[in-house]
């Protein structure tokens, strides 16, 4: 998988246009998680903001195919990967895995038997970097409306869904004093700077 990305503009017309074929809160919440990335990216020594704001941008980019669970990882994935942008079809792919296990998926598994061994290969190759991890954060902070506590958006999700599994729980925790210790501040101060 290569390591390119969209730019800016670029990425923002393929989220309009992916709205437009699906409409729904799903596009404001990716414009808030890319915001969440873009802030805490330029709080990280080493870190690239414009890359985390556009793989936040279109990390959900597989909803573009319909309303689907499990199915818009694999959209996405292969969606960006087919365009060359390997550095988005990556986070495509591990954003709903901060524990890196298929079975752990919150939602209806709405693909094929092919299509979930695609996801479970590419995934269990991945050694996570920290875009992946920003990603996850950003992804359990970012609501359609904004952002919120991660707790309440995991309550959110566990309400949704029945459940939410206690590791999942914990590592996104963990997600949030990974990235406190990068930058040496608060995540919701980080968040709250322009």
């Amino acid at each position: 998988m290569n390591d390119k990305y969209p730019s800016r503009e670029v990425a923002e017309e393929l989220l309009r246009e992916a709205e437009s074929c699906n409409p729904g809160p799903w596009g404001a919440h990716s414009r808030v998680v890319a915001m969440c990335a873009e802030k805490i990216a330029k709080a990280c020594p080493g870190m690239n903001p414009e890359k985390a704001y556009v793989v936040g941008l279109l990390h959900d980019i597989g909803r573009k195919f319909g309303v689907k669970h499990f199915g818009h990882i694999y959209d996405g994935y292969t969606y960006m990967d087919a365009m060359g942008y390997g550095a988005a079809a990556r986070i495509c792919l591990s954003h709903s895995f901060c524990i890196q296990r298929i079975d752990d998926y919150i939602g209806n598994f709405d693909v094929t038997k092919e299509q979930q061994e695609v996801v479970e290969d590419a995934l269990y190759s991945l050694t996570f970097d920290d875009y992946d991890l920003l990603i996850q954060l950003c992804d359990s902070i970012g609501a359609a409306e904004g952002i919120v506590s991660m707790e309440e958006r995991m309550g959110d999700v566990k309400r949704r869904y029945g459940s939410y599994p206690q590791d999942k729980w914990d590592r996104n925790l963990e997600l949030r004093s990974i990235f406190e210790q990068k930058s040496g501040r608060d995540l919701y101060d980080i968040l709250k700077s322009e």
